[in-house]
């Protein structure tokens, strides 16, 4: 006789539900419990960090150029970057400063040391503009700088423009002869500023020329 073949009864669907599983009494499920009354050493307790306050800068800085440059060696050329910044509170003071290194932040980073380390003070007169006529130069390099009246604006370009927001000129005009290189436009900027006199200054050399 032949083996009688056992059919099994389809489960039920109620069969297939798994049960939930047992929560305690005085414990609320993990979906509906408080964020407060989670168990410790579970990754959601963790205490959130919290931002830290970042501080004012002292100066606001600007990077006016950055350049190849090439070292030529037994074994090749060596390529390294050049980067020339410019740094300043918009109050009266600013500075600048270059740097060389392998990577283009290293370089950033020297520059704006550099800045840090020299750094001048100028005079803003009412207006937020100079106080005269001035013609900076250096080397083949010669920045003119004018006076302009409230409203102007800075019209320069832009390693002029730079030195200028940074330093807290906000109307003046300039020109710039001859040479173009960025480093040779701030220096002879930067000339020019230091050349500049106060009303009290130049009353002085007046009084003494008399």
């Amino acid at each position: 006789m032949e083996e009688e073949k056992k059919v099994e009864a389809p489960a039920t669907a109620e069969a297939k539900v798994e049960k939930a599983p047992e929560v305690a009494p005085n414990e609320q499920p993990r979906a509906n419990r408080p964020h407060g009354d989670r168990p410790h050493g579970k990754r959601g307790d963790r205490p959130q960090r919290r931002p830290r306050s970042e501080e004012p800068k002292e100066y606001e800085e600007v990077v006016v150029e950055i350049n190849r440059i090439a070292k030529t060696v037994k074994g090749g050329r060596r390529m390294r970057f050049s980067a020339l910044v410019v740094i300043g509170n918009k109050k009266g003071k600013y500075g600048f400063g270059t740097g060389k290194a392998a990577e283009v932040p290293d370089a950033i980073k020297k520059a704006l040391e550099a800045a840090k380390r020299n750094t001048y003070e100028i005079h803003v007169v009412k207006g937020d503009t100079l106080s005269h006529e001035v013609i900076g130069k250096f080397g083949a390099c010669s920045v003119f700088l004018k006076p302009a009246p409230e409203g102007t604006g800075i019209i320069a370009g832009g390693p002029v423009r730079a030195i200028l927001e940074l330093a807290g000129v906000r109307n003046v005009t300039s020109k710039v002869y001859g040479s173009r290189a960025p480093i040779n436009i701030i220096r002879a900027a930067h000339n020019g500023l230091s050349n500049l006199k106060s009303y009290k200054q130049v009353q002085a050399l007046r009084a003494k020329a008399e």
